[in-house]
This record gives structure tokens, C-alpha cells and sequence, in this order.
């Protein structure tokens, strides 16, 4: 990578922060913004139930798992903006072309299946690129203030884009509520290019970090044992399962809204406003979090499975109170793993394989998050009591994992 220019002529740390997370609050706005509209969407063309819920929980799946592939390849190549770059076009693009499905006659709902798909796929190129990219820069102003920042200027866009969509829907059509959504993707590339021409190299921000690997210099493993992460730390794996059992744990806000929808609790009409609330409790989750993390080192974190075994007996629960509590535990657990967890791994692991791990990190959180959502629906169809077991279950596994591996990089650190 070319650097980026003496220090007097570079963005400072936060501004670059800053900087990461507009671009994502615009992204965000297009993708939370077409997600809340992707059952209408697809019904619209025809598509059964059991449709919908194929290619919704494929493309939650596909934006993990794959994660697996573009870590290491980001990592092997250096082509960490040239990853993120595609990912974040991939859905600027994908999303306002919704617009054609309903013109394109019978062809239209595999029109739009694939275009979700894709837009899926952009998320699983991107994010390990650009979490690494964020780390470095986040190092120069404490890694939990930073990706909270980060992930709180991204949960605006989660609040504000299904906004649009219903003021846009509610004023003339549902594919007009897909077409608005360029204006936000358009401005999500300006912003990523000219961050890119700005700050080059976001390694220079890291004072942890080492020259970047250039492609020849990159790992002689085989592809496949970069893709399971073969030679990361034993404490990066003990953590991500820790952190993936939270994760697949966390009930859906899927199975949320259905309860809230067939108990009666609140008319479906109300469902959208439910899950903005929960997004606004994320980005304060992310802030405050992150900024006690800085002071208090990843203990903070501990209070994370204590929170998703809460969740199932309050959100599930028979009364609108009791929902209202539980959603908005489930939006501080949400928010702190989506940011802050995610600094810990930036911790464990150097520099050069920070992509590597987060596409690993992220293939082992998809894959107990596909087992998570299915067992938690089958559980909710039989016994509410058993779902309430279960996930308190998993989560003293979690717990015991954690502190586990919190006390041995303590005890790691104070050795040095």
C-alpha cells in the first residue's frame, strides 16, 4: 500500500472514523431500508411464504459465511479497499434496481431474488476489508470508541432508511420506496472514494501495526487453511465461539415481530416503528459500550450473555410492557455485538491477519446463527419455558468461555 502523505496532511484519526461510519450510516440506510420492505417486496411478485423466508435467511447466511472466503483473500492480496469498494457497490446498485421487477412480468421475482442475493454477497465482501481498515484506525483512538462510533453512525442509517421507504410508500408505490433508495447509495460511493483517495493506507493511523504484507510476502498456507483460520491464537477461536453463542442465541427480530404480530400485542402496522426503536437502542448501546471498554478493558463484555438470556422471557412475554423491556435488552445486546465485540478481535490477533479473523470470526457467528434462529422458531412453536432454558443454558457456556479467555490474555499481558 502507498502511504498516505506526511501526518500533517492526513485527516485526523476520528475524522477518518467519522468518515467510516457516514459511510456506512448511507449503506445502511439502503440496506435496512429494502429490508424492511423484502416480504411485501416478494409477495408482490408472487412469492409463497416459504420463499420469502429461503432467500432472506440464505442472504443473512451468505453475508456471513462467505466472510470466510474474503478475509483471507484480502489479506493474501492487500486489496482491502478494492474489496470494500465492490462490496458497499454491490449494494448501492442491487437495491434501487428492485424498481424493474415488477416490469419484467414473470421473470421479475427471480429478478429480485438474485438482486437481494447479491446485495447479500456485497456484505460478505466488504466487511472483513473494511473492519480491518477501521481497526487500524480505530488503534489510534481506542478500538472500543471507535467501532462504537462507528457502529452508532451506522444504526442511524438502520433507524432512518425504513423511514424513508414508508413516507416514500405511504405517498405514492412500493417500488418507488426501492427507487429513493439511490439517492442514499449514491451518496455512500462518493463518500467511500473520496475517504479512499484521502487516506490510503489506515495502517499509518495504528501504532500497534506493522508494515502492511504485500501480496509476495503474504502467508505460503493453502487457500482452504487460511479460510478456517489455521495459525491464529487458541484465545481468538475460544472468543469467537463465546461471542457466536450470544449471537445464535439472541432470538431474531423476526420471531419478535411474529409475536408481537400473532399474540395481538400491537397492530402489524406498529412492527417497523418496534424495530427502529430497537435500532436506536443499538447506536446508544454501541457509544456507551464502546467508551467503557477503553476504560475497563473487555470485561465490559461479560454482561453480554447475562443480557441474551434475558431477552426470550421479556420480548416473548404476554403483555406490551414486558415486550417494550425485552426489545429494547435485545437492542443493547444487539448493539454491543455488532461493535464492540468486535474490537476484542483487533486485540487478539496482529495486523496482517485482522481480514483472515474477521472472516472467520464471522463464518463461526453465521453458522450458530442459522442453528440459533431455527431452533429458537421450533422451540417458540412448542414451549416458551424450553426456549427460556435453552438460551440461559448456552449462555453460562458463553460466560464461562469468556472469562476464560479474559483472564488468560491478562495473565498473557502482565508476563510481557
Amino acid at each position: 500500500m502507498a502511504l498516505s502523505g506526511p501526518a500533517t496532511t492526513r485527516p485526523s484519526a476520528w475524522r477518518v472514523v467519522w468518515w467510516f461510519g457516514f459511510v456506512s450510516l448511507a449503506a445502511d440506510m439502503v440496506y435496512e431500508g429494502a429490508r424492511s420492505m423484502y416480504g411485501p417486496v416478494l409477495a408482490a411478485l408472487g412469492a409463497s411464504a416459504v420463499l420469502v423466508g429461503a432467500v432472506t435467511g440464505a442472504g443473512d447466511a451468505m453475508a456471513l459465511v462467505l466472510r470466510l472466503v474474503f478475509g483471507p483473500v484480502a489479506d493474501r492480496t492487500g486489496r482491502y479497499w478494492t474489496l470494500t469498494i465492490v462490496g458497499y457497490g454491490l449494494t448501492a446498485v442491487c437495491v434501487p434496481l428492485l424498481f424493474l421487477a415488477p416490469r419484467l412480468g414473470s421473470a421479475g421475482l427471480a429478478f429480485a431474488v438474485t438482486l437481494i442475493l447479491l446485495e447479500r454477497l456485497g456484505k460478505a465482501v466488504r466487511s472483513p476489508s473494511k473492519s480491518a481498515l477501521l481497526a487500524h484506525v480505530a488503534g489510534a483512538v481506542g478500538r472500543g470508541r471507535g467501532f462504537g462510533v462507528h457502529k452508532a453512525l451506522d444504526q442511524v442509517g438502520a433507524f432512518a432508511g425504513p423511514l424513508l421507504v414508508a413516507a416514500v410508500v405511504a405517498g405514492a408505490t412500493l417500488w418507488a420506496g426501492m427507487a429513493v433508495l439511490a439517492i442514499p447509495g449514491a451518496i455512500t460511493m462518493v463518500l467511500l472514494l473520496t475517504l479512499r483517495r484521502r487516506v490510503p493506507d489506515p495502517s499509518v493511523y495504528d501504532p500497534s501495526s506493522s508494515p502492511s504484507l504485500d501480496a509476495a510476502e503474504a502467508p505460503t498456507r493453502g487457500w482452504w487453511a487460511e479460510a478456517v483460520g489455521a495459525g491464529l491464537p487458541g484465545d481468538f477461536f475460544r472468543y469467537a465461539v463465546a461471542a457466536s453463542l450470544t449471537t445464535g442465541a439472541l432470538v431474531t427480530f423476526g420471531i419478535i415481530g411474529y409475536h408481537l404480530t400473532v399474540e395481538g400485542i400491537v397492530p402489524v402496522a406498529a412492527v417497523p416503528l418496534v424495530y427502529a426503536a430497537a435500532m436506536a437502542v443499538e447506536a446508544v448501546a454501541a457509544l456507551l459500550v464502546g467508551w467503557v471498554y477503553d476504560r475497563t478493558g473487555a470485561a465490559v463484555l461479560l454482561v453480554v450473555p447475562v443480557l441474551v438470556a434475558l431477552v426470550p422471557a421479556l420480548a416473548l412475554g404476554p403483555t406490551l410492557a414486558t415486550v417494550v423491556v425485552g426489545v429494547v435488552v435485545w437492542g443493547f445486546a444487539h448493539g454491543v455485538q455488532d461493535s464492540t465485540i468486535k474490537a476484542v478481535v483487533a486485540d487478539l490477533v496482529e495486523a496482517p491477519r485482522r481480514a483472515t479473523a474477521y472472516g472467520v470470526f464471522a463464518g463461526i457467528q453465521g453458522l450458530l446463527a442459522i442453528v440459533g434462529g431455527a431452533g429458537a422458531g421450533w422451540l417458540y412453536e412448542r414451549s416458551l419455558a424450553a426456549l427460556v432454558v435453552v438460551v440461559a443454558i448456552s449462555q453460562l457456556l458463553a460466560l464461562a468461555l469468556l472469562l476464560q479467555t479474559f483472564r488468560r490474555t491478562a495473565r498473557r499481558s502482565r508476563a510481557g
